[in-house]
């Protein structure tokens, strides 16, 4: 990442920015007036929301093209991977939301099993939404690493 150009690093700001809005806003996270979270912020929250956030401007930034002799642009047609990142992205929402905010979960469960059953999960889908994110970073920084674009 240290030989990336101000091109990639300005798409993982913009990007980190853009995902901090979009998992922080309708989470309650972040205080808006769209949305009122029903239960407080729990203290992990800021740190998961912010470290996913990060890892996903990250990982979109390695999808820029960095010049000609990068091999990013040749991996750009994998689908399953950008699949499983925007699903991590979506993990960490799933986490630092608000347990019974959730309709889904309160329509499958109920408001107390919300709260006894998916509120406990919670930091489990943090640490798994973070892992794979790191994973999918690590993963798509190593293969552009490793195999380097024809001359």
């Amino acid at each position: 990442m240290g030989s990336w150009p101000a091109r990639r690093w300005a798409v993982a700001a913009a990007v980190a920015v853009l995902a901090a809005l979009v998992i922080g806003v309708p989470t309650g996270v972040v205080a808006s007036p769209f949305y009122t979270r029903m239960t407080p912020v729990l203290w992990w929250n800021y740190p998961v929301w912010l470290v996913s956030s990060l890892l996903e401007g990250l990982l979109v930034a390695t999808y820029v093209r960095a010049g000609e002799q990068s091999s990013i642009e040749a991996e750009t047609k994998e689908r399953p991977a950008t699949a499983r990142a925007l699903g991590a992205g979506l993990l960490s929402a799933f986490a630092v939301g608000c347990p019974i905010c959730n309709k889904l979960v309160v329509l499958a469960v109920g408001v107390t099993g919300a709260l006894s059953y998916w509120a406990p999960l919670q930091p489990l889908l943090a640490v798994a939404s973070v892992g794979l994110l790191l994973f999918a970073l690590i993963r798509r920084l190593r293969t552009a690493a490793s195999c380097p674009f024809p001359s």
